[in-house]
């Protein structure tokens, strides 16, 4: 299943990529990043691909970045740290972690490695968040874009004096956003208020974005998301959304599956209501951050077409 998902999102990708939407932006390295010697660059390690690819795409020549987490056979939940990531960690010069309880290892390796003068953006704090609040705050355009100004200046504070090409970089990343963040508009437009259901609460903030109404118990959705089993009552209720037709498209994380989920996905499809996937993590990992959303945003997209053109 996972497989015949990432096809539907690998399709998508190519023709956005035929189509010279993102020309400029689409392969990257989010392992050593820098295209220059290593000498005067800002050594960057990013807890997670997504925000990897934003902080490459910003520092450009200036930066060499470590994405740690980026498997996409693999729960970034359950993520476990390892000699490579401390010693990554303790030697770089900007760190950037999630927070709310998403990535609390990190964390923990920032705190033993206590290397001077480093700089930590944690997510969670830069939007006020408290630390139980639903960690998945790339799937908000409004956190994206708070988080890609900080990062910005966190670079120019790091590197004064190259502030001017992180500017540039800064205005060609902001341009290229603008797609992904007008679909989320065009969706909004055509689709708001339509009621879905997604089996994990990745997709919390991506439905208020687009107006979608997401009816799916939240209980279920946050328990599935913390690796614990939802309350039966709740179960119950996800069935009845789906055998009654009150749903019209499923979006189902690819990166925590589960028996549960996956009887939800087989009860939706028994009932023909289109599956979006979704994934945790950039895939495939070596495409930009706005290249990965806009496609799966085009597959939702599609999916609410169809189902209101067979309704």
């Amino acid at each position: 299943m996972r497989i015949s998902s990432y096809a539907i999102i690998a399709t998508v990708l190519v023709a956005l990529i035929a189509s010279g939407a993102f020309a400029g932006f689409y392969l990257l390295n989010h392992t050593t990043s820098s295209t220059t010697s290593s000498s005067g660059v800002i050594h960057v390690v990013a807890v997670e691909n997504f925000w990897g690819s934003l902080i490459t795409q910003l520092g450009g020549t200036r930066v060499s970045v470590t994405s740690i987490v980026s498997d996409p056979n693999a729960d970034p939940h359950e993520y476990e740290s390892n000699t490579a990531n401390a010693i990554a960690i303790a030697n770089a010069q900007l760190v950037i972690v999630n927070g709310a309880g998403y990535d609390t290892w990190a964390q923990k390796l920032i705190a033993a490695s206590n290397t001077p003068h480093q700089v930590v953006l944690n997510v969670q704090e830069l939007i006020n968040q408290p630390d139980d609040a639903n960690p998945h705050f790339w799937y908000s355009p409004t956190y994206v874009n708070e988080t890609v100004k900080a990062m910005y200046q966190d670079l120019v504070s790091i590197d004064p004096s190259h502030a001017s090409y992180y500017t540039q970089q800064y205005d060609a990343l902001k341009a290229s956003l603008e797609v992904y963040n007008e679909r989320i508009t065009e969706i909004k437009q055509q689709f708001g208020g339509v009621k879905v259901a997604s089996t994990e609460s990745i997709f919390v903030y991506l439905a208020n974005a687009t107006g979608l109404d997401l009816v799916s118990p939240p209980a279920f959705m946050e328990a599935v998301a913390e690796g614990n089993d939802p309350p039966a009552q709740s179960l119950v209720q996800f069935d009845q959304l789906i055998t009654n037709g009150s749903v019209n498209v499923l979006v189902y994380n690819e990166q925590t599956v589960t028996p549960l989920t996956q009887s939800i996905k087989a009860l939706a499809s028994q009932h023909n209501i289109p599956i979006v996937p979704v994934t945790e993590t950039i895939q495939p990992p070596n495409v930009s951050f706005q290249v990965w959303m806009n496609a799966q945003l085009i597959i939702l997209q599609n999916a609410l077409n169809q189902q209101a053109l067979g309704k």
